[in-house]
């Protein structure tokens, strides 16, 4: 865990230091989103927004009433992360899990040091680890220590399932940071639904030797969810063709739903530095909260 923590304090140094010189300290806002929560209804006056109306309240018959919100004093931030088998493509120690749990303990430090209440999911076709949202440094230190020795029991993927538990935990609105290759089907109804109810941010994680495969011949390729062994033919232009297609239609789709449901979506590529992609995405909800 030593060499894990001290590469992690190293990246959120850097976050750190980029957020102070280009965000002028504004560092809260990076997991407060809009920072709002339901407070009380009032009657509705001439300039209200319309999408604040209350239509429980109102068809009651007395009238037309708004909801008001209020500035939430805590949040709590929690992380989704695929540590299904599929996320084990990748360069030993820097294949998809393996940063897709540096993503998630870096966040978790910057969040703690923030005093927020942080939880975790880590799941496959099945829960894994919980650790139930807890605030502050102890906090984070152990979600790092969870993710430094887990050892999944399964290897299949179920992303439904993990939304499901997701949405069933938690009660208030939260920070829902969702970390996976999103390489499955049937979740996106479920996930639309999280995305309504929490302030949903998706981190996609890949690896170029799934979308840009050498031209080698005939190669063996295990599936490393069902541990199977399938010989391809790598030279082969359609097959090629298609594995491109797949990742392009992928990022597309994800892209596509994201902007239509509010959702924050990044791309990581295991072989790039994913500071400067975690910068950005930042960047983009600083604008958005001061733009509420």
């Amino acid at each position: 865990m030593k060499d894990l923590l001290k590469k992690l304090r190293k990246y959120e140094i850097r976050i750190r230091k980029a957020i102070n010189s280009q965000m002028k300290g504004d560092f809260h806002s990076i997991f407060k989103g809009t920072g709002l929560e339901f407070d009380d209804i009032r009657p509705y006056q001439y300039g209200d927004d319309i999408r604040s109306i209350d239509w429980n309240s109102s068809a009651k018959g007395h009238g037309t009433f708004v909801k008001t919100f209020k500035e939430e004093k805590e949040q709590t931030i929690f992380f989704i992360l695929d540590v299904s088998g599929s996320q084990n493509i990748g360069d030993k120690g820097k294949d998809k899990l393996a940063i897709g749990k540096e993503v998630c303990g870096v966040l978790s430090l910057t969040a703690g040091k923030e005093n927020s209440h942080v939880g975790l999911i880590c799941f496959s076709d099945q829960k894994e680890r919980y650790i139930k949202p807890g605030k502050g440094m102890k906090q984070a230190y152990e979600i790092i220590s969870a993710l430094d020795s887990l050892e999944p029991k399964s290897k299949r993927t179920d992303l439904n399932q993990a939304i499901l538990y997701t949405l069933n935990i938690l009660k208030r609105k939260s920070v829902v940071i969702f970390i996976s290759d999103f390489i499955d089907e049937n979740y996106i109804h479920n996930l639309k639904g999280l995305a309504r109810k929490h302030d949903l941010v998706m981190i996609r994680i890949t690896d170029k030797r799934e979308t840009n495969l050498p031209n080698l011949g005939i190669l063996p390729v295990e599936d490393k969810e069902s541990g199977k062994i399938m010989w391809i033919n790598s030279s082969f232009g359609d097959f090629k063709d298609k594995v491109t297609g797949f990742a392009a239609s992928n990022f597309d789709e994800l892209s596509t739903f994201s902007k239509r449901n509010q959702i924050n979506f990044v791309s990581i590529d295991t072989k790039e530095d994913f500071v400067p992609v975690l910068l950005r995405l930042f960047k983009v909800r600083n604008r958005s909260r001061k733009s509420d």
